[in-house]
Formats: C-alpha cells, sequence, structure tokens
C-alpha cells in the first residue's frame, strides 16, 4: 500500500507550476481518504465536448505515472452504446480500482479596463530649466522628445473556467472526493490541467486525503 501511495503523491507533485487556479469548494467521505483506498491503476476521464481537448487533458495527468491511464483507450466510440454495467465490468475487468474525472462545469467571462501610462520627459530645456523650443534644431528636439510616448488604456477580456474533480473508488462503487476549482487568465490548456491537479492535491493534503508532506 505505501508502495503506490508513494507513487500517487508523487505524480501529482508533478504539477508544480505556477497558477491563477484556486479551489473554490470542497468535500470528502469522512469515512475513507484517498491514501485508505490504495490505489494501483487508475481511470483519468475528461469530460470535454472536444476530441482534442479530452486526450490533451487525459494525457498530460496519465503521463505524469503509470498508475494513470487514459479513459478513451477504454471508453470510447466503440463503447458508447453499452450500458453502464457493461462499461464497469471492462473497468474491473481490466483491474482499475479508482476514477479521476474532471468535468468543466462553466465559463465567466469579465472585461477589465488596463490604465494607460506616460514614459518620458516633460516640456522644457535639455537640463530641466524652461527655455522653450524656439532657435532649436529638429536634432535637438527628436533627441529629447523620441522617448516620450503615450501607451493608452484599454479593456481587456479574460474567462474563467470552473471545473469539477472527482475521485471515485470502484472497490467501494462511491464518490470519496469532490472539489471546484476556478481558474483565471487561461492560455494554455496542458499548463492549467498541471494547476488544477496541483490545487486539488494542495486541498486534499489540507482535508486529510492524503498525508502531509
Amino acid at each position: 500500500m505505501k508502495k503506490y501511495l508513494i507513487l500517487l503523491m508523487i505524480a501529482f507533485a508533478l504539477f508544480s507550476c505556477g497558477t491563477n487556479t484556486s479551489i473554490v469548494n470542497s468535500w470528502r467521505d469522512p469515512k475513507i481518504t484517498v491514501a485508505q483506498e490504495n490505489f494501483k491503476k487508475v481511470l483519468v476521464v475528461a469530460l470535454v465536448k472536444d476530441e482534442a481537448s479530452r486526450r490533451i487533458t487525459e494525457n498530460r495527468i496519465a503521463a505524469s505515472n503509470e498508475i494513470f491511464k487514459t479513459s478513451y483507450q477504454y471508453l470510447n466510440e466503440a463503447t458508447k452504446n453499452l450500458t453502464q454495467e457493461q462499461k464497469l465490468k471492462i473497468l474491473h475487468d481490466e483491474n482499475f480500482d479508482g476514477v479521476i474525472t474532471l468535468r468543466l462545469v462553466s465559463t465567466e467571462k469579465e472585461t477589465e479596463y488596463v490604465p494607460g501610462s506616460y514614459t518620458g520627459m516633460y516640456y522644457g530645456g535639455f537640463d530641466g530649466a524652461y527655455t522653450g523650443m524656439y532657435g532649436y534644431g529638429f536634432g535637438n528636439w527628436y533627441g529629447m522628445y523620441s522617448p516620450s510616448f503615450y501607451d493608452p488604456g484599454y479593456y481587456q477580456e479574460t474567462t474563467s473556467y470552473m471545473v469539477e474533480t472527482n475521485v471515485f473508488s470502484l472497490k467501494e462503487n462511491k464518490l470519496i472526493w469532490t472539489g471546484t476549482t476556478k481558474s483565471d487568465y487561461v492560455t494554455d490548456l496542458g499548463s492549467t490541467v498541471d494547476a488544477i491537479m496541483q490545487t486539488v492535491v494542495a486541498e486534499m493534503r489540507k482535508d486529510g486525503s492524503l498525508p502531509k508532506k
């Protein structure tokens, strides 16, 4: 048990980038922890609309450790018409004992104003004493004022993503941990997945689902 728990913790620790992701809420089964479940083979399921994003998300997590397996290898076009019981049988036959799911709950667009800024010299002489510009040639004028510019303000639209992460025990056939994260200023799906997992692990250590460092 200790061996696989260490592997699980190492895998999660790999997600250690800086992040604009925070935990919104979470819940854990008070009677059981992830550490107690002794997961040896965990299915990673990303519930997103397009297949490319699904594969990027699942591959990102699965690449961190051999205990994680992508769901598209087992739950795909060939199995979509099977019953729930038939799909669960596939997972049991493949010796899965845990499942981690990520689901996009909502997106929220926000618009904020970024004020402008001024960089350069004030009007006056070369040494700061006011002399005016009369009599100066273009070269003197250009040398003094060419570094001056005004960067106007602008409106910037950002999108926040709310993602629900669940941890299921197949042995117990129950949800044992769930949490919702909010990610701001998302520019890359892969790094956002890292940030979500990092935030989830931190919360699980906080609530006792995983041992503290």
